[in-house]
C-alpha cells in the first residue's frame, strides 16, 4: 500500500507578525530578550523559563536542572537593539530547522517589531496549528513588559 507524500506546503512554516510596542527601540528590544529568556511563559501562564545568550552563537535552550533541557536555537545574528536572529529546531523533537528574525524599528510614539518565522521540516500538524497563537502570546506579553516598564526585573538587572 503507497502512502501519499507531503507536499512541500505541508513541509513549511511561514509566518509574519507585526508588533506595535509603546515603547523606546531599546526597552522594546530588552523586553522581547527577557520574553524569549527567564520571562518566558506558556499560553496557560505557567512559567517555562528559557535561556537567551544574546551574543552571536549563543544558545537558546530551556533549562531543566541538573544538566537536562531542550535546545531551541542559537543566536544566528544579533545588532541591538534593531535585529536579532534564531535557528534551530525550537520546540522540535523531530527533524525540522526554523529561521526567526526580528527586526525593530523606531516609529512615532514607540516601536514596530518585524516577525518572521520560517520552518522546514516533517512538522508535527497540532504544532504547526498552534504556531501563530504561541507567537502572538509571547509577543503580546513582550509589548506588555516594555510598555510596563518591567523589562529587566526578571534577570534580576534592574532599571
Amino acid at each position: 500500500m503507497t502512502k501519499p507524500t507531503a507536499g512541500i506546503d505541508d513541509l513549511v512554516v511561514n509566518i509574519t507578525q507585526e508588533i506595535h510596542v509603546k515603547a523606546s527601540i531599546e526597552a522594546t528590544f530588552e523586553a522581547l530578550v527577557e520574553q524569549l529568556g527567564p520571562g518566558n511563559e506558556k499560553q496557560d501562564g505557567v512559567a517555562m523559563p528559557m535561556v537567551l545568550e544574546a551574543w552571536p552563537g549563543g544558545r537558546w535552550y530551556r533549562d531543566l536542572g541538573n544538566h537536562n533541557g531542550h535546545f531551541w536555537g542559537h543566536v544566528q545574528a544579533i545588532k541591538r537593539p534593531t535585529l536579532l536572529e534564531i535557528c534551530g529546531p525550537l520546540f522540535a523533537s523531530y527533524p525540522m530547522v526554523s529561521n526567526l528574525q526580528y527586526r525593530l524599528v523606531a516609529e512615532p510614539g514607540g516601536t514596530r517589531i518585524d516577525f518572521h518565522h520560517i520552518a522546514l521540516g516533517k512538522i508535527d500538524p497540532e504544532h504547526k496549528s498552534g504556531m501563530v497563537e504561541g507567537w502572538k502570546y509571547i509577543h503580546d506579553q513582550a509589548r506588555k513588559r516594555a510598555e510596563s516598564g518591567a523589562s529587566g526585573k526578571a534577570a534580576g538587572r534592574g532599571q
